[in-house]
């Protein structure tokens, strides 16, 4: 089954009707700054002092917390990093993914038209992570 690509509004609802869950993967102090409400952190990279490096954990942890056939919604800051995160996941049999468009914050052209991400869109959003749901207590 090829990834769907949902607006924020799209995840929201598959999140609230259709028993999806959202994994975030962006990294953790992205996250703490502001993530959708009940959303998991499982960064795909890991800042550090020269930028980003990938995160070796990643697969690992996911498969630890979802079976397979789990439908996830996977976002990140404006979706590059959940296109690459969702095609990682296909490629090891995840078979239900959806890449929300846009992220967190929103996607731009560099002539400023895009499509607004899930905070400007007003959907629910929250700093602190659900019981289970933080990085760290998922990579445990």
């Amino acid at each position: 089954m090829p990834i769907r690509r949902v607006s924020p509004e799209e995840a929201f609802d598959l999140m609230q009707n259709d028993g999806w869950v959202y994994l975030d993967v962006r990294s953790i102090p992205e996250f703490e700054e502001g993530h959708p409400s009940g959303a998991f952190n499982v960064p795909l990279l890991h800042r550090g002092p020269g930028g980003g490096g990938p995160n070796p954990d990643f697969l690992s942890v996911v498969g630890r917390h979802f079976p397979r056939e789990a439908r996830i919604v996977v976002g990140c800051h404006s979706s590059s990093r959940s296109e690459h995160a969702a095609a990682v996941l296909e490629r090891a049999g995840f078979t239900n993914l959806a890449v929300q468009r846009a992220g967190f914050g929103g996607k731009r052209d560099p002539l400023g038209r895009g499509e607004e991400g899930w905070a400007r869109k007003g959907l629910p959003t929250s700093r602190e992570s659900e019981p289970g749901r933080s990085w760290e207590e998922l990579k445990e």
